[in-house]
């Protein structure tokens, strides 16, 4: 995907915990699904939830070190500055498309946090790499391990850019939901409704699949030849059915199916955004 290059007056992005980022090995893809294995038995979001209950564990942390040079951090390698590029273009699309809808005023942009290793958070407790990527709705910022990009591959995920772009995409979708008061809704009915958790869940996660969508549709002349390939081979890949592999009943899926989670982003490439509300409309 060809895209601009960042201008580190349109973004907000730090990195904190562990040192620097960039390409790293570590965990293995069997590290990554038996910590996958672990939420699900318990109904959580992987990668939404787990910086909540490392916190509750540990007790309350305060955010480690950080580093705001947004050049410096953006530079640091291929990894972040890929990231740096697909966070300004999110932030241009989205923030284009709440002015077309008439609520301009509510588009925020999040932070983006690029760490190694493990991270303590300023909203959501403590993470390590096992939980890949998050979005922590308490301080509104993704953060991402770029260590997780090359253990995606090796999940069954493309390798390609768009792969990645497509990870960032669906937690910036996640802030999409804050932001509309989408997330927050569906909060309140799972704690009506716990036997329901699970399902709500996979809606909130299966629209952050669409909105993902919507951002490569409304960028489609940027769209390179195999990004869309990538990008379904990429959402394939992470299906609760694909992770698990039969080991965790349906019931107890968080993020979707291999198929679900496919039909979601096909669906958001479409560019309407209005066609992802469905997805978690509870009437």
């Amino acid at each position: 995907m060809k895209l601009n290059p960042f201008d580190t007056g349109n973004i907000n992005v730090r990195s904190s915990g562990g040192g620097g980022v960039g390409k790293a090995g570590g965990l293995g893809c069997g590290t990554i699904v038996i910590a996958a294995l672990g939420y699900f038995v318990f109904g959580l979001d992987p990668f939404q939830t787990a910086a909540t209950v490392n916190s509750v564990q540990q007790g309350s942390q305060q955010a480690g070190p950080s580093n705001t040079n947004e050049q410096e951090i953006c530079t640091s390698s291929e990894y972040a500055r890929e990231a740096c590029n697909g966070l300004q273009s999110l932030n241009q699309t989205w923030a284009a498309t709440f002015e077309q809808q008439g609520v301009g005023d509510r588009f925020r942009q999040p932070t983006l946090d690029l760490f190694s290793g493990g991270v303590r958070t300023q909203g959501c407790g403590s993470a390590t790499s096992d939980v890949g990527p998050f979005y922590c709705p308490a301080d509104q910022t993704i953060y991402i391990d770029t260590s997780f990009y090359d253990q995606l591959a090796n999940m069954g995920g493309s390798s390609g850019d768009f792969a990645r772009y497509y990870v960032l995409a669906h937690e910036y979708g996640h802030h999409i939901q804050t932001l509309t008061g989408i997330s927050d809704q569906i909060r309140s009915v799972q704690q009506q409704n716990p036997r329901m958790a699970n399902q709500l869940q996979v809606r909130m996660e299966l629209q952050a699949d669409c909105y993902a969508g919507v951002w490569a549709g409304k960028n489609r002349n940027l769209i390179e030849p195999g990004d869309i390939e990538e990008g379904m081979q990429t959402a394939a890949a992470i299906g609760d059915d694909a992770l698990t592999q039969g080991r965790v009943s349906s019931e107890n899926f968080t993020h979707g199916t291999s198929e679900q989670r496919s039909q979601a982003l096909r669906l958001g490439l479409r560019g309407d955004d209005t066609a992802c509300d469905a997805i978690t409309n509870l009437s």
